[in-house]
């Protein structure tokens, strides 16, 4: 009998699309599911020896791994594995391998980072709420050029959006690091201690890795040093700021406008106050959501697959053994 591989979270059908399964077709049993799998029997779950993850939208804690007796791999699309109980996977002797090779989110991610900036400050999601309602709005918007970006976390993400702004928009482009951060390539962008960034800075964008240090880095008092006017973007990670006095700061100043792509709890609460707030562009954690990056997660998990069956899958892409 083949390997039975489930793939979870497969919400959009462009995993199951994927050309890449014709390379393990004949060696792997793939089975796409879209329940959680605490509803799935005893039966259908006995026989699963591998399971692709989608990002954090699949969540696995030591009870899920409890229903899954002869897993043996975990293929965490993304480079990160926050969402799962790494401690419980070893315990059960669960590899986890991580899709660092991807490509395609680097481009994405900075892609939707300018679009949020460009469209906040032309002010194109209120004109678009009154141009449908039929009305035409008198909006004064403004531009990007020469106005200061200052970029939280200069890495693969940030860097991208830097040259961007710099290059097209003509941004006085400035940057932070974590001191803990390895030092950056890229040495064509100031660096600003954190202070000087926040007070100076127009629009302000989060880049940083998630960790014990960078969570709640962005809070009631930080967001006081932010200079009168400017603009938040976050297409990063929730919990480096503070949504609570984000919204305090957004009604009362000194922040004028924010753009969210995450959220400290996703899906976001229905009643969250970011919600009915004029000033702030939601979106629902889509920097990542494209085609290009669906294909090449595919790509990268049926290659795990065939490298772990012929014994040679490289441990430099497992973070569990």
């Amino acid at each position: 009998m083949k390997p039975l591989m489930l793939v979870l979270d497969d919400w959009e059908g462009k995993i199951a699309e994927s050309s890449a399964w014709n390379k393990i077709s004949e060696s792997v049993h793939i089975k796409y599911i879209t329940k959680p799998l605490e509803e799935m029997s005893e039966e259908e779950l006995k026989d699963v020896i591998f399971l692709m993850a989608i990002r954090e939208r699949t969540p696995l804690t030591a009870k899920n791994f409890d229903l899954l007796p002869n897993l043996k791999l975990v293929l965490q699309t993304g480079g990160h594995a926050y969402h799962i109980d790494q401690e419980a996977a070893s315990e059960r002797g669960i590899k986890i391998a991580l899709g660092r090779r991807a490509k395609a989110p680097i481009l994405s991610v900075p892609e939707l980072t300018v679009a949020i900036m460009l469209s906040l400050v032309h002010l194109i999601p209120q004109a678009q709420v009154e141009m449908k309602s039929g009305g035409w709005p008198k909006l004064l918007g403004r531009t990007l050029s020469n106005r200061r970006l200052g970029i939280l976390g200069l890495g693969r993400h940030g860097s991208k959006v830097a040259e961007i702004a710099k290059s097209a928009f003509q941004m006085d482009v400035v940057s932070w690091e974590r001191p803990t951060n390895s030092p950056s390539t890229n040495q064509n962008f100031p660096r600003l201690p954190l202070e000087e960034l926040l007070k100076t800075s127009d629009i302000i964008s989060v880049h940083l890795r998630l960790s014990p240090e960078s969570t709640g880095l962005l809070s009631a008092e930080t967001f006081q040093l932010f200079k009168e006017g400017s603009i938040l973007i976050n297409t990063s990670r929730g919990a480096i700021l503070d949504e609570t006095a984000l919204v305090h700061c957004l009604q009362n100043g000194p922040i004028a406008a924010a753009g969210l792509d995450v959220f400290e709890k996703e899906p976001l609460d229905k009643n969250s106050p970011l919600r009915r707030l004029d000033n702030v562009l939601l979106t629902p954690h889509i920097g990542w959501t494209v085609e290009e990056v669906f294909e090449e997660f595919a790509q990268i998990a049926a290659t795990q697959v065939a490298q772990y069956l012929d014994g040679n899958l490289p441990s430099s892409e497992l973070i569990s053994s």
